[in-house]
C-alpha cells in the first residue's frame, strides 16, 4: 500500500476516534449542568448556549492562527496538538462543580483543539490531486459518523455511570486519537516558515482571498451552513426531554436520536462525496440545502420522540452532502503552500457560524419555545438555497455543452461497433 493511503487511513480512524469522543460529551453538557445545581429553565439555556459559543468563538478567532502555522512548522504538529490538547482540558471538565467552570473550559477547548480542520488540511497536502475531493469527503463522513457513535456511547455512559464520566472517556478517546497520529502518520511536506519569530509565523494569512474571490463566496456557504445547524443543537437534548414527558433514559434517547440524524449524514457524505464531481458541486449544494429544508420545518410540529427521530435522518442525509462539495470546491481554488491558511480560515468562519447559533438557539427557546429554533433552522436552510440557486442554474448551462460534446464520440464509436 501507498505511504499516502496508510497515512490517510489513520487520519481516517483518529479523526473518527476524537469527533466520537467530543460527541461523548458536548451533547450532555446541557444534562450535566442542571446536575451540578442549574434548575432554573432560563438559567440553564444561559449556561448552555455560553458553552457552546463560547467554544465556538474561541475557535473561531484561534483557528486562522493555528493555520499558519501549519503551513508555517507542518499539519501533523497542528492535529497532534488539537487532539492531545483536547484531551487534557476535557479530562478537567469532569472535575467541574460550577456552570461557569465548564464554560471557561469549553473556551479554552475550542482555543486548543479544531481536529476537523488540521485532518482536512494534513489529508489535502498527502492525497493526489486527482484524489483529493474523494478523500476529504471521507473525512467528512468521519466526522460524521464519530457524530453518531459518540451521543449513543455518551447516553449510555451517562445513564450508567452518571453524567462526570463521559469527560473522562472523552479524553481518554482524544488521547487514543492522537497516538494514532504520532504513529501511523508520515508527513510528506517541507514547512516554509516566514523570516522573523514564531509569533510573526502566527499571524494570520488572508491572502487566499485576495487571489481568489471564489473563496470568499465559499465561506459565506460555510458560515450559514454552521450556523442553521448549531441553532438547533444545544437545544435538542431539551426538547427531547420534554417530548419524553421526563421518562428515565432521556440521554439515551437524545443520544440515539443525534446519532441517527449523524450516521444518515456520514453515508450521504461518502456517496455524495464520490458522485458531486460529475453532478457539479453548486447543483449538489443547491439540492442539499432544499431537502434539509424541507426535512427541517417540519420538526417543530412533531410531538414524540420517534417522529422527531425519522426527520432527523431526513435531514441529516441532505446535510451529509453540503460540506464534501464545499471542501473540494475549496481545494481546487487554493495554492498548496497556502493550503493551511485557507482552510484556517473556513474553520474560523464555520466555528463563528457554531458560535453564533448556540447563542441565537437558546435566546429563541426561551422567548418563544423549541419549536421556533427549528422554524428559524429551516429559514435559514431555505435562504441558502435560494442563494446558490442561481450559481447551480450557471453550473449546469456551462457543463451541458461539455456533457454534450463528450457524448458525442461516444455515440460515433457505438455506431462504428454496431456497423
Amino acid at each position: 500500500m501507498d505511504t499516502w493511503k496508510q497515512s490517510f487511513n489513520a487520519i481516517w480512524i483518529a479523526e473518527l476516534i476524537a469527533i466520537a469522543g467530543f460527541a461523548t460529551t458536548t451533547p450532555i453538557i446541557p444534562l450535566f449542568l442542571h446536575d451540578i445545581g442549574v434548575s432554573d429553565p432560563v438559567a440553564l439555556n444561559f449556561w448552555t448556549g455560553l458553552s457552546h459559543s463560547g467554544a465556538s468563538l474561541s475557535m473561531a478567532i484561534f483557528a486562522p492562527v493555528w493555520g499558519s502555522l501549519a503551513d508555517s512548522y507542518g499539519r501533523k504538529l497542528m492535529l497532534l496538538r488539537a487532539m492531545f490538547g483536547g484531551a487534557v482540558l476535557i479530562g478537567l471538565m469532569g472535575l467541574a462543580t460550577e456552570p461557569w467552570q465548564i464554560a471557561l473550559l469549553r473556551t479554552l477547548q475550542g482555543s486548543i483543539t479544531g481536529t476537523v480542520a488540521a485532518a482536512t488540511v494534513l489529508t489535502a497536502s498527502l492525497v493526489p490531486a486527482a484524489e483529493t475531493g474523494y478523500r476529504l469527503g471521507l473525512i467528512q463522513m468521519a466526522v460524521y459518523l464519530g457524530n453518531s457513535i459518540g451521543p449513543l456511547f455518551g447516553g449510555l455512559v451517562g445513564d450508567g455511570l452518571g453524567y462526570r464520566a463521559n469527560f473522562f472517556a472523552t479524553s481518554a478517546l482524544l488521547a487514543l486519537a492522537g497516538l494514532v497520529v504520532r504513529l501511523r502518520v508520515r508527513e510528506d511536506f517541507s514547512p516554509k516558515p516566514r523570516a522573523g519569530s514564531v509569533l510573526k509565523n502566527a499571524v494570520p494569512d488572508f491572502s487566499p482571498l485576495k487571489r481568489s474571490p471564489m473563496l470568499a463566496s465559499l465561506l459565506a456557504v460555510v458560515f450559514a451552513v454552521q450556523f442553521a445547524n448549531a441553532v438547533v443543537a444545544p437545544m435538542l437534548p431539551l426538547f427531547v426531554k420534554r417530548l419524553s414527558g421526563g421518562v428515565t433514559g432521556v440521554g439515551s434517547i437524545s443520544g440515539m436520536i443525534i446519532s441517527a440524524g449523524s450516521l444518515a449524514g456520514a453515508l450521504a457524505a461518502a456517496l455524495i462525496g464520490r458522485v458531486s464531481g460529475r453532478l457539479g458541486y453548486a447543483r449538489t449544494l443547491f439540492v442539499c440545502m432544499l431537502g434539509a429544508f424541507a426535512f427541517y420545518l417540519p420538526q417543530g410540529f412533531v410531538k414524540t420522540p420517534w417522529q422527531l427521530l425519522v426527520l432527523r435522518l431526513g435531514s441529516g442525509v441532505f446535510l451529509g452532502g453540503t460540506m464534501p462539495s464545499v471542501n473540494a470546491l475549496i481545494a481546487r481554488w487554493c495554492d498548496k503552500d497556502r493550503q493551511g491558511a485557507t482552510y484556517g480560515l473556513s474553520s474560523s468562519i464555520s466555528s463563528a457560524g457554531m458560535a453564533f447559533g448556540p447563542a441565537v438557539g437558546s435566546t429563541v427557546a426561551s422567548v418563544a419555545g423549541y419549536p421556533a429554533v427549528f422554524f428559524v433552522t429551516s429559514a435559514i436552510l431555505g435562504g441558502i438555497a435560494a442563494m446558490i440557486a442561481g450559481p447551480a442554474r450557471a453550473e449546469a448551462a456551462r457543463r451541458a455543452p461539455a456533457e454534450v460534446e463528450s457524448a458525442a464520440p461516444r455515440a460515433g464509436a457505438a455506431g462504428k461497433e454496431g456497423a
